[in-house]
């Protein structure tokens, strides 16, 4: 029945795959890399798959749904065990941009279970992250995380 009651949430709020519409700003330089809109990173050792949002845009051509297949695959190839979702830096945006992260969050029965899933918000995190961490409470057992 909750499995039922995801994906009928999910198809809801999926009718249309939505595009930011955010303007460009400059991109930040931090030492050593290039500042992304998001990425994803997995630790092999302890198969821990680590992704972060610091905007909704598709800054670099590839739209969000897409990243979150890629990273979903390639999480699932390594037999990634824990989830760290670093969502600290989203201030607004259009929050159904995360529906393929629930989704594939809730669909892994692997990152259900306490300790598998981490959600790090911070004290500017606004409505999508909102979201994102209540959805995933919701379905999932997530440890949160407040970061600076």
């Amino acid at each position: 029945m909750k499995r039922a009651h995801i994906v009928l949430m999910l198809a809801a709020l999926s009718c249309s795959e939505p595009v930011a519409n955010t303007p460009q700003s400059t991109i930040a330089i931090v030492p050593e890399q290039q500042h992304q809109s998001y990425s994803y990173s997995i630790n092999p050792v302890d198969r821990t798959v680590y992704v972060v949002f610091t905007s909704l845009r598709n800054e670099n051509g590839e739209r969000i749904p897409t990243f979150m297949r890629r990273m979903f695959a390639t999480a699932d190839s390594a037999g990634a065990e824990r989830l760290v979702i670093d969502v600290r830096s989203l201030t607004g945006s259009d929050a159904r941009l995360l529906v393929p992260l629930i989704t594939g969050v809730a669909t892994r029965d692997h990152f259900l279970h306490v300790g598998a899933l981490y959600v790090i918000v911070g004290p500017n995190s606004y409505s999508p992250s909102q979201n994102a961490a209540t959805l995933l409470q919701q379905y999932a057992n997530p440890i949160f995380v407040e970061g600076s």
